[in-house]
């Protein structure tokens, strides 16, 4: 189980649409960044923020690769993960949280008055 920082990096990660479904592409099949945007129609600049954010929470990784024309093309590929969020897992990663004094409320964090 990841620690309580960890556990708030990856769901924050997966908590945007575009980068829920680069997972579900991955997850069929590696791919370069060019083939994965016209897929999931979006730019390839678009993309590329969304791989790098994906790669930081360590939930896909990437392998440079020549191409048969010796072009260099960057793959990506999901890195296997498994989280099992419970009531129990997610008081236990409180515990291990590095800036316990943050709330969060709605979304925002706030810091107690």
């Amino acid at each position: 189980m990841p620690n309580g920082d960890e556990l708030v990096e990856v769901l924050a990660t997966l908590a945007n649409p575009h980068r829920l479904r680069v997972v579900a592409a991955l997850a069929r099949e590696r791919n370069y960044v060019s083939r994965l945007a016209r897929e999931l129609g979006i730019s390839r600049a678009l993309l590329q923020v969304h791989l790098r954010k994906l790669q930081a929470a360590g939930l896909v990784s990437a392998q440079m690769e020549l191409s048969e024309d010796g072009k260099a093309m960057k793959f990506y590929e999901v890195t296997p993960f498994s989280i099992q969020l419970t009531p129990e897992a997610v008081a236990a990663a409180v515990l291990t949280l590095t800036t316990p004094e943050i709330v969060q409320r709605g979304g925002e964090e706030e810091t107690p008055r």
